[in-house]
């Protein structure tokens, strides 16, 4: 099939796609194209039928990885393979380095972006698990000006987030743990690069006892939006962590999720491999932090 015919712009700055965004009019269908990885499959298949389409992938100002000391601002257009291969990713953010490999195929990371895949809320991609499980904040331009919004609350629902049709997402800001920290990622998925059908991540701060004195945990595809665990989180923290309190923690896990069936896996089967996939994460960062 061939995409519904639509007006395409291709603005040079941050203030021409936003107001390219506003003086389309309420009643056009707008959207953002920043990587495309997903939107021009979904046009192709007429599952999309933007009326007007904006594409920002040549904004240099929505480029970059910008190392802030206490965080790492990205812009939202940066290629998802550029922040892979960074090495500020590597050495302040392990649990996005972690996770970028699952992100589709390294064909698809050349062209997708970090933006575009939060933008996107889809509850099982690594992405927006990541930036909820750490507490990102989003830099969000549109016709009323620049605002910040939190990773918590951002994605509403299934592909639904806060952003509103006329505004842009321009970068994003993930803070830096210090100390003695260590994260881990899994997930299971039908093949390497398919969409996950659950994911885990979780990132750990020590102390010079070993005591765990933070702790941020969260599931992908286990309910309408990536999830965070904070009831697994404060089970864990003030505690010396070995297998036993780990298990302990996650047992809570199917009854603080909402899983959906699918052709591919049922409720059930993404409730009984989210403890274990949150286990193995957990173990990971123990590891990590130990080593």
């Amino acid at each position: 099939m061939k995409p519904a015919a639509f007006d395409y712009f291709r603005p040079a700055t941050l203030a021409e796609a936003c107001a390219l965004l506003a003086g389309a009019g309420d009643d056009a269908d707008r959207r953002v194209l920043a990587g495309g990885q997903s939107l021009v499959p979904m046009m192709a298949m007429r599952l999309a039928r933007p009326t007007h389409l904006v594409d920002i992938s040549r904004i240099a100002e929505l480029q970059g990885i910008r190392d802030r000391g206490d965080h790492v601002e990205i812009g939202a257009g940066t290629r998802q393979r550029a922040v892979e291969k960074d090495p500020v990713t590597a050495r302040k953010l392990p649990l996005l380095a972690a996770a970028l490999p699952h992100v589709g195929h390294h064909q698809t990371r050349n062209r997708g972006t970090i933006g575009g895949s939060i933008a996107l809320g889809d509850a099982s991609a690594e992405i927006p698990l990541v930036a909820l499980v750490l507490n990102a904040t989003f830099v969000i331009h549109g016709r009323n000006g620049r605002r910040e919004a939190p990773a918590k609350g951002f994605f509403e629902g299934p592909m639904m987030t806060a952003l509103a049709p006329d505004e842009i997402l321009a970068a994003i800001r993930f803070p830096v743990w210090s100390g003695v920290t260590g994260c881990g990622f899994h997930e299971i998925a039908p093949r390497r690069g398919d969409y996950a059908l659950v994911s885990a991540a979780a990132q750990i701060a020590l102390d010079a006892d070993g005591i765990c004195t933070r702790a941020a945990v969260g599931v992908g595809g286990c309910a309408p939006t990536p999830l965070r665990l904070p009831a697994v989180e404060d089970a864990l923290v003030g505690k010396r962590l070995t297998d036993a309190p780990i298990a302990e923690a996650v047992a809570s896990v199917p009854g603080l999720i909402d899983p959906e069936s699918s052709t591919h896996a049922s409720d059930a089967y993404r409730r009984r491999a989210a403890p274990h996939l949150v286990q193995r994460a957990l173990r990971d960062a123990l590891a990590a932090a130990a080593a």
